[in-house]
């Protein structure tokens, strides 16, 4: 039987929920996140909170599930829109690598709860993060690697069937890495013209290994 939509109240009280454990999670990570402190931010009862989401770790599951959904269709929107007007592998690149690096200050909430469950991966459920990975990265990467293979049927980048994971792999780390290093995952925003150089030499050394000549 499928479940019966939530009424209005309580749709708005849980997406309170989620936005004030997000808020908490994000700053005092899993492990150190109360309950009390998690229903405070949201102006709801301990109790409500428990109604909703049973216990601590199904609202932690809820909230990074549900902000992790919302960031990958932001960040697919971003590709599809930047692939569509792709003619100058460089400029193109450049501009989309731009903006989809930048997005942690587009999704400053989600990106403080990614920094968080970095350290403490260890102590959270295997099989949230392994769901999380899947909505998550690996859904943007697969839309990157899809956005990438169509670039090489239409002869614009050397990227196929064979070496498109590789590709996606190589984007992701010569025009994100040195910029999650330097700004700690985007806790410490770069300066505009630090970030646009970081992203020229990234997609420079991605056009070595699949521009074409």
């Amino acid at each position: 039987m499928a479940e019966k939509p939530l009424r209005k109240g309580m749709l708005e009280k849980r997406q309170a929920i989620l936005k004030g454990a997000r808020t908490v999670f994000g700053r005092e990570g899993y492990t150190r996140a109360s309950i009390d402190a998690i229903a405070a931010e949201a102006g709801v009862s301990s109790r409500t909170l428990y109604n909703h989401f049973g216990d601590k770790e199904g609202l932690f599951r809820a909230v990074l599930l549900d902000s992790s959904a919302a960031v990958t269709a932001a960040q697919q929107e971003v590709l599809a829109r930047h692939f569509h007007k792709f003619r100058d592998p460089e400029a193109d690149l450049v501009d989309l690598a731009l903006e989809w690096v930048g997005g942690a200050e587009a999704h400053p909430e989600h990106f403080a709860l990614v920094r968080q469950i970095i350290p403490e991966a260890g102590r959270l459920p295997a099989d949230v993060l392994k769901e999380w990975q899947r909505i998550g990265p690996q859904a943007t990467r697969e839309a990157l690697k899809g956005h990438l293979l169509e670039a090489g049927r239409a002869g614009l980048l050397a990227v196929d069937e064979g070496n498109a994971d590789r590709a996606v792999r190589h984007f992701v780390l010569f025009t994100g890495g040195a910029v999650t290093s330097e700004s700690y995952q985007g806790a410490l925003p770069l300066e505009p013209e630090r970030l646009d150089l970081l992203v020229r030499e990234g997609v420079e050394l991605f056009l070595k290994l699949y521009g074409k000549a």
